[in-house]
C-alpha cells in the first residue's frame, strides 16, 4: 500500500506506479466520493495523448531556409 501525506491545501500526490497505470497524468479530470468511511477517486477525462515528438509544434517568425542551402557558401577564402 503507498501512503501520502496531505498538505495544509488538501492535496496529496498520487504515487508514480498508480498514476501510470490508471493513465493519469496533467489536465486529467477526477471525481471524489466518500462511500461509508472511506474516499474513492474515480478517473472521468483524460487528456489527449502527449505527442511522442516535438517535431512541429514551435512556429518561427523567421524565413524558412530553402533545403538546398550549403552553409559552406558563407565561407570567404
Amino acid at each position: 500500500m503507498n501512503a501520502s501525506t496531505v498538505t495544509s491545501k488538501g492535496q496529496v500526490t498520487i504515487p508514480q506506479a498508480l498514476r501510470q497505470r490508471l493513465g493519469i497524468r496533467q489536465g486529467t479530470t477526477v471525481t471524489f466520493s466518500l462511500v461509508g468511511d472511506h474516499v474513492v477517486m474515480q478517473v472521468v477525462h483524460s487528456p489527449a495523448s502527449v505527442p511522442k515528438s516535438g517535431f512541429g509544434m514551435l512556429k518561427s517568425k523567421r524565413t524558412a531556409v530553402p533545403a538546398d542551402f550549403d552553409p559552406a557558401t558563407l565561407m570567404t577564402p
